[in-house]
């Protein structure tokens, strides 16, 4: 049986039906799900009753296990790892600026599985915005000024000692391990060409990119500001609301996203597998 696609009435988005991710997939279902993945860059399925391992199959079979490198996995699964808010948590809300996930990392990840354990009634969607079409609709001066540039991409704003989820963050149930590797680099076009589509993306955030390479800092930020106004436009974004038992998949390579709040007094939980970029090991 096909799986049953239903896109999103917005930039990407879809939601995928017809199939049960709690047995193994055969290579053509593989198959049918990375070319809805690769064409509506988000993709959900609802209603999926999933044990961790069950997760670890389907991530897997999308391309080989991803690295995590500041957050701790949970007992017994190298891999996997929980995005966590008890019901009580004061913390500022887990990544809440636009971001693609380990951009900082020199071969980042191609994509980030996700699946809803305890949804609250209220509030936790998810904000996604198409780096496709970004990049397309970019000023043609503002798209001169970068075609050809690399970004400087690092975790320090989250992950150093001094940053957002640093030694100052008191309270937070989820298992971040922040330290001085944070501070680090890595270069990226900032028109980067998707390893699988081939098409273009805007690759920056205001979560990971601190600079542009060969740039003073104060004309770097100026045109970064711009980017990150740009980039999160309303026509580019698709809100992505939760039900519990659904999986989410989702291509870094082509999206940014953000977490919201909302859901004060409620647990969230989460279970997380990032995907490798097959074509860059």
């Amino acid at each position: 049986m096909a799986i049953e696609v239903t896109a999103q009435d917005a930039s990407c988005g879809a939601l995928i039906r017809g199939v049960d991710l709690s047995a193994p997939l055969t290579s053509d279902a593989l198959a049918d799900i990375r070319a809805a993945w690769l064409r509506h860059q988000v993709i959900a399925f609802p209603d999926q009753a999933l044990s961790v391992e069950d997760l670890e199959r389907f991530a897997h079979g999308l391309g080989p296990y991803g690295e995590d490198p500041f957050i701790a996995a949970i007992p017994g699964h190298p891999h996997v790892v929980q995005v966590r808010r008890e019901a009580d948590e004061k913390t500022p809300i887990f990544a809440e600026s636009w971001h693609s996930d380990w951009s900082f990392l020199p071969k980042p990840p191609a994509g980030t599985v996700l699946y809803g354990n305890v949804i609250p009634p209220v509030g936790g969607d998810t904000l996604f915005a198409n780096q496709y079409a970004a990049w397309d609709g970019l000023p043609a001066t503002l798209k001169a000024a970068l075609e050809g540039r690399m970004g400087v991409h690092s975790a320090r704003r989250g992950y150093a000692p001094q940053g957002l989820y640093g030694e100052r963050d008191q309270g937070r149930s989820m298992a971040i391990r922040y330290g001085d590797a944070a501070m680090k680099t890595q270069l990226h076009p900032l028109g980067r060409k998707h390893t699988e589509t081939g098409r273009v993306a805007l690759f920056a955030s205001p979560g990971y990119t601190i600079g542009i390479d060969g740039l003073p800092e104060d004309e770097a930020t100026a045109i970064l500001l711009e980017v990150f106004a740009h980039q999160a436009k309303p026509e580019y974004v698709y809100r992505h609301r939760w039900s519990e038992g659904m999986l989410t998949l989702w291509d870094n390579r082509c999206l940014i996203h953000a977490a919201t709040g909302g859901y004060d007094g409620h647990r969230r939980l989460l279970h997380r597998i990032t995907v490798a970029d097959r074509t860059l090991q």
